[in-house]
């Protein structure tokens, strides 16, 4: 199980709109083969509907059909490859603006983010964004693909401009390893195979860059083992135990856990999981436990091993909104932390986050697209980790009660780089 987590590599590409993020990927997937002969042939034909003369590479993740109409990526499409030495699960995230949420998904669970950027244009305000919601959520590797060389006849002095002005940001955001690589993707520039054009360049390709990266990071925990309960399951010939997927450290049967809210302490007395009974389990393993003890859990409570997570009905959080209405104090939502859901309002706005200077500056209200930080109120308690130690109950999401759309995605805790 270790072993299959570090060879596969989680990515996600961000950047604003029409900077190359689908041509990019497109042409990573077609150099290195992954495609069969009907992908090629579907990507032809969509390409001279088009008018496109030549293959557009970008229509190979636009899988939906308004995609392809409009030009743009709308929905997050993931892609999956592998080489001799690597897995990969690629999330092509869209640039537009008011796809934002979808980036967000995109790069929730991402090892690494492959930020895609025009070198004629540089940081525009949607890739700053992006940086900072990449950030927010634990992504501490980014790869730069500085496109589009060729439209700048493969000027250094032009990348080099470009590369200050992101390697700057990165570490304002505390990224804390940055990669920058000079590319035509439409061309296949240093995208797989090394250019002719740029000798003054003596880097790794963006395929190198990826193989090179740590795998497993969305793993990576300063928590105990935590197990959101999902199902109650009642045995054959009594008794019950409980299952949801682990996250945080690993669990072993004997260990001390402490149900929470309730705040009871028993002992892991089984494991089980779909191949089996067994004596341990990982992080994203799907599991059933039972307890040494009797005990009222139900759907939304939460089993963990020291230390444990805060229980309160009050923190702060920073929060990506996302809801096309604003969000005010006072107005109740509904936030869903791991399996429970419970009402929640926002008891007091500090700030929203300045995208230029990522400063916090004063806002009685939480727009769309706005970062903001925030002390939110639930209606009933909940076992939180900092996002930081957990990247699963330090997480949340914010629905709109009428309507059941997701409003908001929130991590617990003020951002680093705040």
């Amino acid at each position: 199980m270790k072993l299959a987590t570090k060879d596969l590599l989680r990515l996600a590409t961000v950047g604003s709109v029409d900077d190359g993020k689908s041509t990019l990927i497109g042409r990573l997937l077609v150099d290195t083969r992954q495609l069969f002969d009907d992908q090629l042939d579907a990507v032809q034909a969509a390409s001279e509907r088009r008018g496109v003369g030549d293959l557009d590479l970008s229509f190979v993740t636009d899988g939906l059909r308004a995609e392809r109409e409009q030009g743009i990526t709308i929905d997050v499409a993931y892609r999956y490859a592998s080489t001799p030495t690597r897995k990969f699960i690629i999330a092509d995230c869209p640039g537009h603006v008011q796809y934002t949420r979808n980036m967000a998904t995109g790069a929730s669970t991402a090892d690494v983010a492959l930020v895609v950027l025009n070198v004629a244009h540089g940081l525009k305000e949607q890739t700053r964004r992006h940086l900072c919601i990449a950030a927010l959520l634990g992504v501490r590797t980014i790869i730069v693909a500085v496109n589009k060389m060729d439209e700048v006849h493969w000027s250094e002095s032009a990348y080099v401009g470009v590369v200050d002005e992101v390697t700057t940001l990165a570490h304002d955001l505390g990224f804390e390893s940055v990669t920058t690589i000079p590319v035509s993707a439409l061309w296949g520039e240093n995208v797989v195979e090394r250019s002719s054009h740029l000798d003054w360049y003596d880097g790794p390709t963006v395929l190198q860059a990826l193989e090179a990266c740590q795998a497993g990071s969305w793993t990576h925990t300063r928590s105990g083992a935590r197990l959101p309960v999902q199902w109650v399951l009642r045995q054959n010939g009594g008794g019950r135990t409980y299952a949801g997927m682990l996250n945080g450290a690993p669990l072993h049967e004997g260990d001390v856990v402490t149900l929470l809210p309730a705040n009871v302490e028993t002992t892991i007395s089984s494991i089980t999981s779909g191949s089996g009974a067994r004596t341990a389990a990982t992080a994203g393993l799907s599991i059933d436990v039972g307890l040494a003890h009797e005990t009222d859990a139900g759907r939304g409570d939460l089993l963990a091993t020291a230390p444990l997570p805060q229980v309160t009905k009050e923190f702060t959080a920073t929060v990506c909104w996302f809801g096309e209405q604003p969000w005010r104090a006072n107005q109740r939502l509904r936030l869903k932390h791991t399996t429970k859901v419970t009402p929640v309002r926002l008891r007091e706005l500090t700030g929203v986050v300045d995208i230029e200077t990522l400063s916090v500056r004063s806002s009685d209200e939480l727009a769309t697209n706005d970062i903001g930080l925030a002390t939110l109120q639930t209606a009933d308690w909940i076992a939180v980790d900092d996002y930081r130690d957990n990247r699963v109950t330090g997480s949340f999401v914010i629905i709109d009660e009428a309507t059941n759309a997701t409003v908001a995605a929130g991590m617990v805790g003020r951002a680093s780089f705040l």
